[in-house]
C-alpha cells in the first residue's frame, strides 16, 4: 500500500470511534397532532429521542396500533455492536500500519459485511417491529403495517415517518467511501502493467481480490514487488528500483519486502530465530527476478550504487556474481559471509539512519 493510502485507511479507522459519542441513526414522525415531530435516535449501545419524552410518546403510540414498546435493553444487538466497531477500529489501524495489500483487502471485505449486516437487521428490525402486532390492539386496520423505511420517508397513517443517518452513521459512511476508494485505487494501480511485475503478478492480484480471506495465507513463494507502491519493511521507504532487493517470508505466512539486500541483511540480523521460512533476493541482471538467497552470488563495493548506500547486488550464482565483479569490481561474498559481517552490518544501520 502506499503511505498515502495508509494514512487514509488509518484516519478512516480512527474516525470511526465517533459513533461511540455520536448517534447512528435517525427516525421521525410528524403529524397533525405532534407538528413539532417526534423522534428516536439509534446509538451503538442505546436508544434515545429527539427529546427527553419522545421515546415514551412513541412507545404509547405504537400501543394503540400493536406494535411492541421499543426497549434498548432487550436489543441484542446494542450489546454486540461496541465490540464489532471495536475490532475493526483496532484491526483497522493494524492494517494501516502494517501496509500490506493481503491484510487491507480482508479487512475491507469484512467492514463492508458488517455494514451491510447492520443496514440488514436495522431493515429486519423495522419490519418486525412494523408488521408483529398484536391482534387485539385498540387501533386496527386491515392490511396495514407500520414498518419505517429503510433510507427515506413514508406515510404511515397520519404519520409522516423519515429514517437517515445521524450525525456518527453518516461518519460511518464517509469511512466506508474513503476505504472504498483507497480499494480502488489500488486494484486499479495493481493491474497496470509494470516492469516488476507481469502478467503473473497481475493474475496473483486478481485471486487475492476475489478470495480476500485467503489473502494473508502463506504463499508458495515471493510475489512480484510492486514498485512505487511496496515499502521497505526494514527501512519504510517505497521500492522504486526493480535491480535490487528482496522477500522474507514468514513462518506464520507473511510476506515482507525489502528495498535493497542491505536492508534484507539488517532485518535478518536482528529478526528472532526462526522468524523467517524463505529468503529470496532479486537478480541485478534480471530485474524482478527473485532467486534464494542462500544459492545466490552477492557482489560487495566497487560500483554498485545500491538504494541504501550499502553497494550490495545480488546474482544467480557464486558464479554469475564472478562474471560480473571483472566488470563492476568488488568482493565476491555469500549470503553467510553478509549475515555474519558485523562490520558490515553496523555500516548499513548507519546508512539508514
Amino acid at each position: 500500500m502506499t503511505r498515502t493510502a495508509r494514512w487514509i485507511v488509518g484516519v478512516a479507522a480512527l474516525a470511526m470511534s465517533a459513533a461511540y459519542v455520536l448517534p447512528l441513526w435517525s427516525i421521525g414522525l410528524i403529524a397533525p397532532q405532534y407538528p413539532e415531530g417526534l423522534g428516536m435516535l439509534i446509538w451503538i449501545n442505546t436508544i434515545g429521542g429527539f427529546k427527553e419524552n419522545d421515546l415514551n410518546s412513541i412507545n404509547g403510540l405504537n400501543h394503540y396500533i400493536g406494535m411492541k414498546e421499543i426497549v434498548p435493553d432487550s436489543i441484542p444487538e446494542l450489546k454486540w455492536m461496541p465490540v464489532i466497531l471495536g475490532v475493526l477500529i483496532v484491526t483497522g489501524l493494524a492494517v494501516a500500519w502494517i501496509g500490506r495489500r493481503g491484510p487491507f483487502y480482508t479487512w475491507a471485505v469484512a467492514l463492508g459485511l458488517v455494514f451491510v449486516a447492520g443496514l440488514a437487521d436495522y431493515a429486519k428490525w423495522g419490519y418486525e417491529y412494523g408488521h408483529d402486532l398484536d391482534p387485539k390492539a385498540i387501533i386496527r386496520v386491515d392490511g396495514m403495517s407500520y414498518q419505517p423505511p429503510i433510507v427515506g420517508s413514508k406515510q404511515l397513517l397520519n404519520f409522516r415517518a423519515t429514517s437517515w443517518p445521524a450525525s456518527g452513521g453518516w461518519v460511518l459512511v464517509a469511512a466506508a467511501l474513503a476505504v472504498a476508494g483507497v480499494m480502488t485505487s489500488t486494484l486499479r494501480r495493481r493491474s497496470q502493467p509494470a516492469q516488476a511485475t507481469g502478467k503473473a503478478g497481475n493474475a496473483a492480484l486478481a485471486a487475492t481480490a476475489l478470495v480476500g480471506f485467503l489473502a494473508s495465507c502463506a504463499p508458495a513463494g515471493p510475489r512480484a514487488i510492486a514498485l512505487n507502491e511496496d515499502a521497505c519493511t526494514q527501512c519504510r521507504m517505497t521500492i522504486v528500483d526493480a535491480r535490487f532487493g528482496g522477500e522474507a517470508i514468514t513462518t506464520n505466512g507473511r510476506t515482507m519486502t525489502f528495498d535493497s539486500v542491505e536492508c534484507l541483511v539488517n532485518w535478518a540480523r536482528t529478526a528472532p530465530a526462526g522468524t523467517a521460512k524463505n529468503i529470496y533476493v532479486i537478480d541485478l541482471q534480471h530485474p524482478g527476478t527473485f532467486v534464494p538467497a542462500e544459492s545466490a552470488g552477492f557482489l560487495r563495493g566497487a560500483l554498485i550504487n545500491s538504494p541504501m548506500a550499502g553497494g550490495i547486488a545480488a546474482f544467480a550464482s557464486q558464479d554469475a556474481a564472478e562474471q560480473q565483479r571483472t566488470m563492476l569490481g568488488g568482493t565476491v561474498v555469500r549470503w553467510s559471509d553478509l549475515l555474519a559481517d558485523t562490520a558490515r552490518a553496523s555500516h548499513i544501520a548507519h546508512a539508514q539512519q
